[in-house]
C-alpha cells in the first residue's frame, strides 16, 4: 500500500511567495500530514482546508469521532504553543484538544461543524466575544511566551523604520509611547490571552453556543484582545446598509466588548492604538523583505489601520 499524500490547497501554497521557508514546508507537508493519517489512525473525509498558516484535514478517528488535523507552518511563531493553551482551556470557551504532536506542529481537534460569527450582527458578535474572554482569559500556562516580549520587539522594528510607514507621525509616536508604557505596566493582568480572537475565530458548536478556535496565544494583559473585532469586518461598516458612519461603527463596536467583558476603556483603547499602527508598520516590512513597493492591497490595509486609529480616539 502506498503511504497517503495529502494534497496542498491552492490558496495555501500560493504562500511559497512568502519566502523559502515557506516553500520548504509545503514541499514537506503532503507526506508530514499524510504520515500523521496513517499514525493516528485517521480516514480523511472530506477536502483539506487552511488557514492563512495551517492546513487543516477533516477526518474520522479509529472510534467513527469527527475531528480536524491541523498542521501548522513551523515558522509560525505565535500559534506554536497552541496546543498548549487548548489543553489549558480544556474545552471550556474553546475547541476541544484530542491530541498534539508538537514536534511536528500537529493537532487533532473535536470537529465543529456550526457556523462562525461572519454574518452575525456586528453587535451581537462583539457581546459574544466579549463574552468568552471570561472562559479564555485563565492562568497561563508558564511556557508561554509574554505579550511584553512581543510587543517590546515589534516596538523596536516600528522604532527604526517609522518614519518610511505611512502613517501620520504623531500615531506612531504615540503608538511607541503608549506601547512601551503598557509593556512595562501590568496593571492590567496577567493572563492567557488568545490574541486573535474575531469573528471567524469564534465558531457554534453542539455542546456550547460558541466556541474559540486558533489562537495565538500569550500570556498578559487581556486587554490587547480587542483590536481584531475592529479590523475585520469593516467594509460593512461604510456600505449602504450601515447605521451611521465608519467611525461610528467602529466605536460601537470597541465599546460594546469593553462592556462585555468587564475592560478598562483607556487601557483597552491604549492597546488598539498599538496594534494597529504595528500592523501597518509591518505591511512596509513586508514590502521591503520583497524588495517592492506596497501594493494596493497593502496601501487599503493601512488606510484600514489608520481609520481604525483614529475612530477609536475621536
Amino acid at each position: 500500500m502506498s503511504p497517503t499524500r495529502v494534497q496542498v490547497p491552492p490558496g495555501l501554497d500560493e504562500q511559497r511567495g512568502l519566502g523559502p521557508d515557506w516553500a520548504r514546508w509545503l514541499d514537506r507537508l503532503p507526506a508530514r500530514a499524510g504520515g500523521l493519517v496513517e499514525e493516528w489512525e485517521l480516514t480523511p473525509v472530506g477536502d483539506p482546508l487552511h488557514g492563512y498558516t495551517s492546513l487543516v484535514l477533516p477526518v474520522t478517528t479509529a472510534d467513527g469521532e469527527r475531528a480536524a488535523l491541523k498542521v501548522t507552518f513551523d515558522g509560525d511563531e505565535e500559534s506554536e504553543h497552541e496546543g498548549l493553551a487548548l489543553q489549558r482551556w480544556g474545552g471550556r470557551g474553546a475547541v476541544r484538544l484530542l491530541r498534539a504532536d508538537p514536534h511536528r506542529r500537529a493537532l487533532l481537534l473535536e470537529w465543529l461543524d456550526g457556523c462562525d460569527l461572519l454574518d452575525a450582527w456586528d453587535v451581537e458578535a462583539c457581546e459574544v466575544v466579549g463574552a468568552l474572554y471570561a472562559d479564555l482569559h485563565v492562568q497561563a500556562p508558564p511556557q508561554l511566551r509574554t505579550v511584553a516580549s512581543y510587543v517590546g520587539r515589534w516596538l523596536d522594528g516600528l522604532e527604526r523604520h517609522g518614519r518610511d510607514v505611512p502613517v501620520p507621525r504623531r500615531y506612531v509616536d504615540q503608538a511607541l509611547s503608549l506601547g512601551r508604557d503598557l509593556v512595562a505596566d501590568t496593571g492590567g493582568g496577567v493572563r492567557l490571552v488568545h490574541g486573535d480572537l474575531h469573528y471567524a475565530n469564534v465558531m457554534a458548536a453542539g455542546r456550547a453556543p460558541w466556541l474559540a478556535i486558533d489562537p495565538k496565544p500569550m500570556s498578559g494583559d487581556p486587554h490587547y484582545e480587542p483590536a481584531p473585532m475592529l479590523w475585520n469586518r469593516m467594509a460593512e461598516l461604510g456600505g449602504p446598509a450601515a447605521v451611521g458612519s465608519l467611525r461610528d461603527g467602529l466605536r460601537r463596536r470597541f465599546l460594546t466588548l469593553v462592556d462585555a467583558a468587564g475592560l478598562d476603556e483607556d487601557r483597552a483603547r491604549d492597546w488598539v492604538v498599538v496594534r494597529m499602527v504595528l500592523n501597518a508598520g509591518w505591511a512596509v516590512d513586508d514590502a521591503r523583505r520583497a524588495g517592492r513597493g506596497l501594493t494596493r492591497d497593502e496601501r487599503d490595509w493601512i488606510t484600514r489601520c489608520v481609520a481604525v486609529t483614529k475612530a477609536v480616539q475621536d
